[in-house]
């Protein structure tokens, strides 16, 4: 079996070191008088990051680093496209042990629990390329449908909704014994197990939120958050939908920073850059296709024997999160290998492996840089 290997480590050295990134660190806690930390997860195609519990450990180490806590203003800078709905109830109550003032900084991308956690802010300094998401979960367990290869399938729970509203709303279904008859086609195809934790997951988010938005809106009626949980969790219908800083102030009457100085808004967006430039978030990652060019055209044997099969091996290292601040640099990354079997007359095999996952730190130099 012929077979080539190539060993990708796409993290190598830092693409932008990290103690330059700690210059533009210490430019906007000079800018905004704050301790900044940095949570941001991958946004790679084909690597997808996400919010997890093994981050908060990481980050509670950088909150240890604060001399004489708590300080005046915590800054967090996040971008990510979600993950684990409850850690945005992990982190913030913290934060706030740790400073008196507790702001969010959005360059780009706050989506699903990144947006819960900014709602737990006193205020939120957006970038006008930053955007914020629905709270609407995507939720996957055992009793979830599996696609053809067997991956589980995340159920949206404004899908959910969306199914129910369509058959009352615009078909006009109405009667009960018909409206039985369409909930009972949706449990023939999703587990009602599965549905019942949609509604767990989408309650949980709701009082996540609310919980949050009561930490700081104290002048703030209790009807006036249920609205803004309400907008967030179902009224922009889609997931994906991009909630620009004025929406966010307008209409869900978020603490959206005004009035945002211009060299403010330069260093956040040099800062994401750089992070994403850390990430390659802008090169899609397709292992298989790299793999696929390595295997040579096939071509008969004299004897009219079938070829050998062929096999193409990669292994790659990859950036899923990173956090920083002024004393310590976390970048969790894994390390994947993932080969291709490629045989005449047969569909080609792909066996993708974790052969690591864990973090790397980098101490920050002894002294902060000078400006």
């Amino acid at each position: 079996m012929p077979s080539t290997a190539r060993e990708h480590d796409l993290i190598g050295e830092d693409k932008v070191p990290y103690n330059e990134r700690l210059e533009i660190i210490h430019e906007i806690e000079e800018c905004r008088g704050s301790r900044v930390i940095c949570y941001l997860t991958s946004l790679r195609p084909g690597v997808p990051g996400q919010m997890t519990e093994d981050a908060v450990r990481e980050i509670f180490d950088h909150l240890l680093a604060i001399e004489n806590p708590p300080v005046e203003k915590l800054d967090l800078l996040i971008c990510s496209n979600g993950g684990d709905g409850v850690i945005p109830w992990r982190l913030v109550p913290v934060f706030r042990q740790f400073a008196k003032s507790f702001c969010v900084l959005v360059p780009y991308h706050a989506y699903s629990a990144a947006t819960i956690l900014a709602l737990g802010a006193n205020e939120i300094v957006m970038h006008p390329f930053g955007v914020l998401g629905p709270i609407d979960p995507t939720v996957t367990n055992e009793f979830n449908p599996q696609d053809p290869p067997g991956r589980l399938v995340g159920i949206s729970v404004e899908d959910v909704k969306a199914y129910v509203n369509f058959v009352k709303e615009t078909v006009g279904i109405t009667h009960e014994d018909e409206l039985v008859q369409m909930l009972a086609i949706l449990a023939t195809k999703v587990h009602p197990l599965a549905l019942g934790n949609v509604e767990r997951f989408i309650s949980q988010s709701r009082m996540i939120a609310r919980k949050l938005l009561n930490t700081h809106m104290d002048n703030v009626s209790e009807r006036d958050i249920e609205d803004i949980v309400e907008s967030l969790a179902s009224r922009l219908y889609f997931h994906g939908h991009p909630i620009n800083r004025a929406e966010a102030e307008r209409e869900l009457k978020l603490k959206i920073a005004q009035d945002v100085p211009a060299n403010l808004e330069d260093a956040i967006w040099r800062l994401y850059a750089d992070y994403e430039n850390q990430f390659q978030n802008r090169e899609p990652f397709q292992p298989w296709v790299e793999l696929a060019s390595q295997l040579q055209p096939w071509t008969l044997p004299a004897a009219a024997q079938p070829p050998q099969p062929q096999l193409a091996t990669q292994t790659s290292t990859l950036p899923l999160t990173i956090v920083e601040s002024r004393t310590l640099s976390s970048i969790q990354v894994v390390t994947k290998r993932f080969t291709l079997i490629a045989q005449v007359g047969q569909p080609d095999q792909r066996r993708d492996e974790t052969v690591a996952l864990g973090w790397t730190r980098t101490q920050a130099p002894a002294q902060p840089p000078a400006h």
